[in-house]
């Protein structure tokens, strides 16, 4: 069976028109005579959506119970069984209700797309997964909801429903996307100006990506190479000279001229892993590529020439920029330069040549540096011994001038520039062998002492002799250079593990520090830290150090490798060369990795102690409570027989004050057992089962357990109220702790108000004590510190362990709590009541 396609309606933000286009979609297919069904849409109470979606046929949905409230899913089974041609399914990334068969919306197309029916559905960008942090930092709100990105680029077809920010806004005060009590708060947060500007921009920039995906896979498929210009793409190819700035600063402003563009570079390295730039000049170019936006790209290849249009072609690239060549005039002779080579292969692809200093000296014909390959010391030695060689082998060879042919002097030279091609590399070679062949014309050829040669096979000797000893002289040259980058490579992966062991075994950074000091003969160290606070004059402390007279400021030292913004690393001692460097730079990020893990280690042993203080003083306080239990217990109990003894007897004022004493001690008592909850709450020792409570009863409950106190309690609730979804024995312990506080708080003549309310979903118990606005009641408390009490910090964590809330509200002298529960349905209007 073929699979059906899929087709997404993606939008930028809620409210933009996705599922009222799905639907519009669905009306013009079934105009045209396709058998096509709502599987699923959510019109979110907007007339216009349910408006479009009448006349289409709609299976009915699926009703799911979870946690003792009703959810209504789409019927997968009744949409596979009546097997439409076009389904239309909203919301992509919508999270099933526990007990379907899939847990993803999007699962469920899957099964609908492998029956062979086509889906239309909608899509907010900010749910998918990719983007997910992005909108996070923009909007502040974290999507629960996500779908893989993967999903999205299977869709056989993605089209953009879109509005500009203002025309949404507009809609949303109008009342056409959110109800009123949610409209101020949308406009406020989410649906601000730059909110729906950055996700549009996002919408766009991710489809113009899936329509680029789309282009190449179509170019690929069809075997189209010339690019095509739909977007410019400007690559600058870097040597690893020291024109590269300058080249990406123009290919930079080429690519700003030009909107939409991208800017890339290439740097291309030789098959045999060796390159003719440096890796730190690299490193900065690429850094400075990147700060204008650009991305940086590495290929290898025998020839540089076919290596660039290689990737041109590719990467679909419509501009290249190139420098100027910096080959001499005689190196040009012999061989077309990058440049040329690039314009006569590129075809379609523009090329810019640009000049730059370094080109500016290419007439005069430059030698290599003495210390590429085989190092200045060997070079200037195979010199030396060219010149010290060869005169003394001629002596000898004038001495044995009768036995030995000429022939035979051509070889024995030819093994001296062996040798010194073997020290020195090419081109003392190359000198070796152009100083032999004259000698050997000298004092061998006929005529002696004379550089004419008559004889033809004496000159052949000697250019084949010139050519073998060049020959000789490049292979050595080649060798040398691949022996001292192999050992080189091998020395520094050995310090770089070594140091790396030291990291992971946990060394001091004293001896770390040591240790790089003896790798690279260093005289002193030192890892180096920036106060963090602002300052005229920044000021540096030395976190560790090895050597005589470390530096104390990066200025101080003849070395300096930055591991981030307020931590370097300094050195004294002889120059390093660009390689040490880089290794250098590596060591300085693998102590960095050292310094901010023995941090984390400080610290965690910081807050592993806080944490014994805080559970020693828990247990403290909680052995504490237990051991007050029994004797606040018998107190209570002596008051109540002492209460009762009295009762007929005069003197009231001792009755009064036996009443007193019993109200502190239940009080101290009701403190001890608050304490006990609070640290069995934190411990996780409290069992918690949530189910549909009815409010009522808890209500009467918590009255129960506050018991007779003298004060009246005021009651506003719903006639229908519905059950509150919590644990009926942590709610009404919260209940009869906010109870018994705001009794404490509230005057006899004024009792404490509990106010209950159906919102969105949720239950609201508002408990509010009875303070008025008297100057002298409000100056003897401290509303402050009351928020922060035993009683009502037990309370929220009782409903936050619930999946509710508490918030406390003060207004004056008067204070309020307000609880908030999920509910099981929806409440009705207030009626008043009252509890004694």
């Amino acid at each position: 069976m073929a699979r059906g396609r899929l087709r997404i309606y993606l939008g930028a933000a809620p409210g933009v028109g996705k599922t009222y286009a799905m639907l519009a979609e669905g009306q013009r297919l079934r105009s045209r005579g396709a058998d096509a069904v709502v599987g699923f849409v959510e019109p979110h109470g907007r007339r216009p959506t349910e408006a479009m979606a009448e006349g289409l046929e709609t299976i009915p949905r699926r009703t799911l119970s979870h946690r003792d409230a009703l959810f209504t899913e789409m019927d997968l089974d009744a949409v596979l069984a009546r097997r439409p041609q076009v389904a239309l399914v909203d919301e992509l990334a919508h999270s099933n209700v526990p007990g379907t068969r899939n847990g993803k919306r999007w699962q469920d197309v899957e099964e609908l797309l492998a029956a062979g029916m086509d889906v239309v559905t909608t899509l907010n960008v900010q749910h998918l997964e990719s983007l997910n942090d992005v909108v996070r930092q923009i909007t502040g709100v974290s999507q629960r909801e996500t779908l893989p990105d993967e999903v999205a680029r299977r869709a056989d077809q993605i089209e953009l429903v879109d509005l500009p920010p203002e025309v949404l806004r507009r809609r949303m005060v109008h009342g056409d996307i959110y109800p009123p009590d949610r409209i101020e708060s949308a406009l406020t947060h989410y649906f601000r100006v730059g909110n729906l500007t950055a996700l549009r921009e996002i919408a766009l920039l991710w489809l113009a990506d899936r329509v680029e995906e789309g282009l190449q896979r179509y170019r690929a498929e069809h075997g189209i190479v010339a690019p095509w210009e739909t977007r410019e793409r400007i690559m600058v190819s870097l040597s690893g000279g020291p024109e590269g700035e300058t080249l990406i600063r123009r290919a930079a402003r080429i690519s700003a001229r030009t909107p939409g563009s991208e800017l890339l570079a290439l740097h291309v390295v030789s098959e045999d892993g060796l390159t003719d730039g440096g890796p730190v000049v690299l490193d900065a170019q690429r850094t400075l590529l990147e700060s204008l936006g650009g991305s940086y790209h590495q290929a290898t290849g025998e020839d540089v020439v076919d290596a660039l249009l290689q990737f041109a072609e590719t990467e679909n690239v419509t501009q290249i920029v190139l420098g100027a060549s910096r080959r001499g005039r005689l190196a040009a002779l012999l061989r077309a330069g990058v440049g040329k080579r690039t314009i006569k292969g590129s075809g379609p692809i523009d090329v810019h040549i640009v000049t730059h200093e370094e080109a500016a000296g290419s007439a005069v014909l430059r030698l290599p540096h003495p210390s590429r390959g085989t190092g200045p010391r060997r070079f200037w030695a195979a010199l030396v011994g060219a010149v010290v060689l060869l005169p003394v082998l001629t002596i000898l060879l004038t001495a044995l001038r009768g036995n030995l042919g000429f022939g035979s002097d051509l070889v024995i030279y030819l093994l001296a520039v062996v040798v010194v091609a073997l020290v020195g590399g090419l081109y003392p070679a190359l000198f070796a062998a152009v100083a032999a062949a004259l000698l050997a014309d000298y004092y061998f050829a006929a005529p002696v002492h004379s550089l004419v040669m008559e004889r033809p096979d004496e000159i052949t000797a000697l250019v084949v002799f010139v050519a073998a000893a060049a020959l000789v002289g490049r292979a050595a040259g080649v060798a040398a250079q691949r022996t001292h980058h192999a050992v080189r490579a091998t020395s520094e992966a050995r310090a770089l593990s070594r140091l790396a062991a030291a990291v992971m075994r946990g060394q001091d950074l004293t001896a770390l520090l040591e240790q790089i000091r003896e790798n690279f003969g260093l005289s002193a160290i030192s890892l180096l830290e920036r106060d963090p606070e602002v300052s005229p004059v920044p000021r540096w402390y030395v976190v560790a150090s090895a050597g005589e007279r470390p530096p104390e400021r990066p200025y101080e030292a003849d070395v300096e490798s930055p591991v981030d913004d307020n931590l370097t690393l300094a050195a004294r001692g002889s120059g390093l060369s660009a390689e040490d460097r880089r290794v250098l730079a590596a060591c300085a990020a693998e102590l960095g990795l050292a310094h901010a893990r023995g941090r984390i280690a400080w610290r965690s042993g910081d807050t592993d102690t806080f944490a014994d203080a805080e559970r020693t003083r828990a247990s403290l306080l909680l052995a504490a409570g237990r051991d007050l239990r029994a004797p606040l217990h018998a107190a209570e109990e002596a008051l109540v027989r002492l209460q009762l003894r009295r009762a007929g007897l005069p003197g009231s004022e001792d009755t009064q004050l036996v009443g007193a004493a019993r109200a502190a001690v239940h009080r101290a008592a009701q403190l001890v057992a608050d304490l006990d909850d609070v640290s069995r709450l934190h411990a996780g020792a409290l069992d918690l089962y949530l189910r549909p409570v009815d409010l009522n009863e808890a209500l009467g409950a918590a009255l129960d357990d506050l018991g007779p106190g003298g004060h009246s309690i005021v009651l506003h609730l719903p006639e229908q109220l519905p059950d509150v979804i919590a644990d009926a024995a942590l709610l009404t312990r919260a209940l009869t702790a906010l109870g018994a506080d705001a009794l404490r708080h509230s005057p006899p003549d004024r009792p404490p108000v509990f106010t209950a309310e159906v919102r969105a979903g949720h239950l609201r118990i508002r408990v509010e004590d009875g303070m008025g606005p008297e100057p002298s009641t409000a100056a003897s408390r401290v509303p402050g510190t009351r928020a922060d009490s035993l009683a009502l910090r037990l309370s929220r964590d009782l409903a936050e362990a619930m999946d509710g809330t508490l918030e406390t509200t003060t207004e004056g002298p008067a204070f309020s709590a307000m609880l908030t529960l999920p509910s099981s349905a929806p409440g009705g209007r207030a009626t008043s009541g009252r509890a004694e």
